[in-house]
């Protein structure tokens, strides 16, 4: 009779440790990339010490906006985006939603939360976001009550609204002193801070560890230092550190079952960190996305993924095989999708990724481009072109910041006059004026940057025919630009369209090269069966400079791009950040190529780039710096 109790008992206790590690698992599943619908998320990665800033805890409260609507709400904070439920229809929602996130004192820190209404089946409608850096949390006394925060339209920063978020964070010292406490609480059945050895066995059977489980009694007696019969926090936390030193009891996360790296203790306590549920009784928000946009589509949406005629992805040929262009901003180091017509994505996949499309192409679809660009150049310069603005603001309307434009919108009388449209003095600091030897971002713009040529061609240009040589033409003598550096500046309409030097120097010569309109979106960069970059009509201006040789700066146009303006002449001087020209209406790039060791590119701009990750930069951003000197002077906000 005891015995059956007693086996009782022991199914009971069990069936509740099962119940609620499914419920964490559960939990954690949510918060992880769904199966087939987001490829390319890598998992945490390892942290050093001195870099591990904290672990911050943000809760979403709820909002007030100006209109009744059914509403969520997005969190995107480095190359991770997650997302609330739907609120009820309201003009104040309540979401209640929570989620940790790793700092790191070198990584991301800006969160921006985004809203969105959601009364629509394929796409969900942008109405305010707000930002806030995660760190300045850090130094804050801790406060459980919400603060408001005004959300901003994102075309026009006038407040739309006001949202009201919690956020707390634990420093390194409180996350390490938190931990023993956290793993207690999975299995502290009846809540009483302290272990029984039952419960102190069916901690040791979560972490995995096949030898730890069969000495319990062992590590359990070792763990009860005053032989109460019981382990406390203390005590269990002391048990923790002596083993992880001397012999690791830890395989794997008891939440979510993830094996761990045992010589790895920093990164293993944060993982676990992250995967704990507090116990707030707030819903967790949903992970798993890239951007704020792919988070907060429909179910029109999430029926194409499933189906593969939509996905997201970074990485390597993305550009010619997703129908989403995702690019990380520099500034803020978050992931962020390129607006571009779906419609107009599927032509160009069937034109640039096919053998029968470039037929096409060469059996007289040059010539049309050609001619379309012409006609369109001429429709933008039209006085009833200037009608587009406003449909033209609404699409971009996250993407182009009309504070920073120098001009109010009705001077502007044709379309064209808005797209080359000039910016305010200031709007746009350059990175260590003072220093010729520091170069600088020459475009608003998507940048991919490769030391060398090989490079280049290995993770981005899959032109078979592209070379050094062929990019320059004839009449530009390349062999000192042959194994020499490549910085790509490739600018989508909602960009400001004028291009600056990225180096101060003399003009040597302009040379024209006439060619082609592809375009110059990555999917027709990543092809293998065009040569974009060599067959586009273009032109090459040599700057000569005293800190980097020669430098060739090469406009190169593009579908509907029919003009390349220069407001520079030979034998003029610039300094870099010196307004160069402009492109007129639609997507155009611009390629620098430098003499070989004459320049050492900024570490994160080549990390991205060996990813296939266009970095989202501005004009005067650091670039890099010439050769022999190799310190990186302080990046302008």
């Amino acid at each position: 009779m005891g015995n059956g109790n007693s086996t009782e008992t022991k199914e009971s206790r069990r069936s509740k440790m099962r119940q609620k590690i499914k419920n964490f698992q559960s939990r954690r599943r949510l918060r992880r990339p769904g199966s087939g619908s987001v490829s390319g998320l890598v998992s945490q990665r390892s942290v050093s010490a001195d870099d591990f800033a904290g672990i911050a805890l943000l809760t979403l409260m709820g909002a007030e906006m100006k209109f009744k609507d059914k509403w969520l709400a997005c969190v995107s904070f480095g190359e991770q985006t997650f997302r609330s439920g739907v609120s009820d229809s309201t003009d104040k929602p309540m979401w209640n939603s929570e989620k940790k996130l790793l700092l790191e004192k070198n990584g991301p820190s800006l969160a921006r939360i985004s809203v969105f209404e959601t009364n629509r089946l394929l796409k969900n409608n942008i109405v305010g976001y707000c930002e806030l850096d995660l760190l300045e949390f850090l130094v804050q006394e801790p406060d459980s009550t919400c603060k408001s925060f005004d959300l901003l339209d994102p075309a026009s920063s006038n407040v739309v609204g006001t949202m009201f978020i919690s956020c707390s964070v634990e420093d390194p010292v409180e996350t390490e002193t938190c931990f023993a406490k956290r793993i207690l609480s999975i299995v502290d059945y009846n809540e009483d801070g302290t272990l029984s050895f039952s419960e102190f066995s069916d901690l040791m059977n979560a972490f995995g560890n096949i030898v730890a489980a069969d000495k319990k009694e062992e590590l359990f007696k070792a763990a009860d230092l005053n032989g109460d019969g019981v382990v406390t926090i203390d005590e269990l936390a002391a048990l923790l550190a002596i083993q992880q030193e001397q012999e690791p009891i830890i395989n794997s996360c008891p939440v979510c079952g993830e094996a761990l790296q045992l010589s790895d203790k920093l990164n293993a306590m944060i993982h676990m960190t992250l995967c704990f549920d507090e116990g707030t009784g707030k819903q967790t928000m949903t992970g798993g996305f890239l951007t704020d946009r792919q988070a907060s589509y429909g179910w029109m949406f999430k029926l194409s993924e499933w189906t593969h005629l939509s996905t997201y992805d970074v990485g390597l040929n993305t550009g010619s095989s997703a129908s989403h262009i995702v690019v990380i901003d520099r500034k803020t180091k978050r992931l962020v999708e390129e607006l571009i017509d779906s419609k107009i994505v599927m032509s160009m996949r069937a034109i640039y990724q096919s053998k029968i499309g470039l037929r096409l192409m060469d059996q007289g679809a040059k010539e049309i481009l050609q001619n379309l660009s012409e006609k369109q150049g001429k429709k933008m310069n039209s006085v009833e072109s200037a009608q587009n603005i406003p449909s033209f603001l609404e699409f971009f309307k996250d993407q182009i910041n009309m504070a920073e434009v120098k001009y109010p919108l009705d001077q502007f009388k044709t379309f064209n006059e808005f797209f080359i449209r000039e910016l305010k003095p200031g709007a746009r600091p350059i990175a260590c004026m003072d220093q010729d030897d520091v170069a600088v971002s020459a475009a608003d713009c998507r940048l991919m940057a490769f030391q060398s040529v090989d490079d280049s061609m290995r993770f981005w240009i899959k032109g078979r025919k592209f070379s050094i040589k062929g990019l320059l033409g004839k009449d530009v003598h390349s062999d000192g630009f042959l194994d020499g550096s490549l910085v790509i500046f490739r600018l989508a309409p909602q960009d400001y369209h004028r291009f600056h030097s990225p180096v101060s120097g003399v003009i040597e010569k302009f040379v024209d090269v006439s060619g082609s309109l592809y375009t110059v979106n990555p999917i027709a960069v990543n092809s293998k069966y065009c040569n974009v970059f060599t067959e586009n009509k273009r032109t090459i201006v040599i700057i000569s400079t005293a800190e980097f040789g020669k430098v060739a700066f090469v406009a190169i146009g593009a579908t509907m791009v029919g003009s390349i303006t220069f407001v520079r002449k030979e034998g003029d001087h610039v300094k870099k950040g010196d307004e160069l020209g402009y492109f007129s209406f639609g997507g155009s790039t611009v390629i620098c190529v430098f003499e070989k060791d004459s320049i050492k590119i900024d570490e994160d701009l080549l990390a991205n780039s060996a990813r296939s990750l266009e970095t989202l930069v501005t004009v005067g951003m650091q670039l890099g710096v010439s050769f022999p000197k190799l310190e990186n002077c302080v990046l302008e906000p």
